[in-house]
């Protein structure tokens, strides 16, 4: 005999999983950036400096005070600023500190494991384990449906 599942619970322990791999992988990541170390970057094949990024935002924010906010002005300094951040995420540097064999095993269970178990709960199907719902009719007859056209034909016979 099957146990019934307690869906919530199965939610929240994945979550839980997830959560905790997640902080404790956290805990083993050094993250360094360069941005102002002279690191050039290849942009397109051609190599800049991570001080030429700044730029055209400079000249983004003096053309928007100078044409008092042209649409072309403020798009321009949008783009600077994703620019910007693009160069400080392509400098960014992640390294894993020394971790032991049990440690990494124990991380990636308690990630894809989590993971495992919130993604069975939110991608199950909505029906019940046998595929069929049981329902009432208005004069008290129970009966079983597959899907919603046999519970309207249904109706519709009772009519």
């Amino acid at each position: 005999m099957k146990k019934a599942k307690n869906e919530l619970l199965q939610f929240l322990g994945g979550l839980a999983m997830l959560a905790v791999g997640l902080f404790i992988l956290s805990q083993k990541v050094m993250v360094t950036s360069t941005f102002f170390g002279g690191i050039s970057m290849l942009f397109g094949g051609f190599h800049v400096n991570n001080g030429i990024v700044i730029i055209p935002f400079i000249i983004g924010i003096v053309w928007m005070f100078a044409s008092e906010g042209s649409f072309v002005s403020k798009v321009f300094t949008g783009l600077s600023v994703l620019l910007i951040i693009v160069a400080i995420i392509l400098t960014t540097n992640l390294r894993l500190v020394r971790v032991t064999l049990f440690e990494w095993v124990l991380i990636l269970v308690l990630i894809f494991g989590g993971a495992g178990l919130v993604a069975r709960i939110l991608l199950a199907n909505p029906k019940s384990d046998s595929g069929r719902y049981d329902s009432r009719g208005s004069s008290g007859i129970r009966y079983e449906v597959d899907d919603i056209e046999k519970e309207l034909e249904q109706m519709r016979k009772r009519r």
